[in-house]
């Protein structure tokens, strides 16, 4: 009974040591490891930077459209674009605009007259005109282009001057005509780049965010 109760008391001992020094020990350990703890300070809320955000995606895509042409002109257009491959993402919107100038060459007194200065536009691949034919101050002049500037329509006259027109002139002409807008979905920066490459070869157009 003696080596019993001695038994006893040295494993109480032993369960004592462990408690007083290894577990206390094992507690304390994780302040042991960390790294000057006096100089930490609380930062007010307002004064912690914002995280990171993940880098955005791509933009939305856009659209964008070009214009204005005439009924006739609009095909000249669409051909400009076809290196792209556009597809089902171009397509069309129709209005009625308010020219103020137009580009012309002055009456030619008689159908005739006029038809032969028809002849020498084509000549030169000028095939955007028509006759006017309303009786009226203009009865036999041949329209070039109409405009909502004076601006545009000096351009239009400086690109047929190009081509070899001589007789044309701008003036004003308050007047509705039909346009054109060609609209490309889908645009993104480097289609955006193209279409303004492309938009600057036709004078007079303008290439803007679709309304």
């Amino acid at each position: 009974m003696r080596v019993v109760f001695l038994l006893l008391v040295l494993a109480n001992v032993a369960f004592f040591a462990w408690t007083r020094y290894y577990a206390s020990s094992a507690e304390s350990a994780p302040l042991a490891r960390q790294v000057d703890p006096d100089k930490l300070k609380i930062v007010p809320p307002r004064d912690v930077p914002p995280l990171s955000r993940k880098a955005a995606g791509p933009a939305v895509a856009g659209c964008l459209e070009w214009g204005s042409f005439s009924l006739a002109d609009a095909p000249r257009g669409e051909k400009a674009l076809e290196p792209l491959g556009l597809g089902s993402r171009l397509g069309q919107r129709r209005t009625e605009e308010a020219a103020g100038w137009w580009v012309f060459i002055p009456p030619q007194g008689s159908r005739q007259a006029a038809l032969k200065k028809a002849a020498e536009l084509k000549s030169l691949a000028v095939d955007d005109y028509f006759i006017v034919q309303e009786e009226g101050e203009f009865h036999w002049a041949l329209s070039l282009g109409v405009f909502r500037s004076e601006e545009a329509a000096q351009a239009r006259l400086a690109a047929l001057r190009d081509q070899g027109v001589r007789s044309a002139q701008v003036g004003p002409r308050e007047t509705i005509v039909p346009k054109v807008w060609l609209q490309v979905k889908g645009v993104d920066a480097a289609l955006g780049s193209r279409l303004r490459e492309i938009a600057r070869q036709i004078e007079g157009t303008e290439l803007r965010s679709c309304p």
